[in-house]
């Protein structure tokens, strides 16, 4: 029978490992954007109402798409809006 010793430098080691491995998936996660975003995601985005984004569709500032009885926003028109607006 082979009896293996676990030291504390090798539970260190296996600690600084998974740290790393778990921020690497976060980092993933986090730099992956949908491509189209839902009222309610839209709403947290850019901090404002329900009754402004329907404001911002009746100007035609942001353009959405109707989907059912959903609405779609394309991310790259957000940032778009976002970027004419400086």
């Amino acid at each position: 029978m082979i009896v293996n010793i676990i030291t504390k430098e090798d539970l260190q080691e296996f600690k600084n490992e998974l740290l790393k491995d778990i921020k690497n998936l976060f980092n993933i996660k986090t730099s992956e954007q949908k491509l189209w975003l839902r009222s309610s995601e839209v709403k947290e985005l850019l901090n404002i109402s329900s009754g402004t984004l329907q404001n911002l569709r009746n100007e035609g500032t942001i353009t959405y798409t109707r989907i059912g009885g959903t609405l779609y926003y394309n991310y790259k028109d957000i940032e778009k809006m976002l970027r004419g607006n400086k």
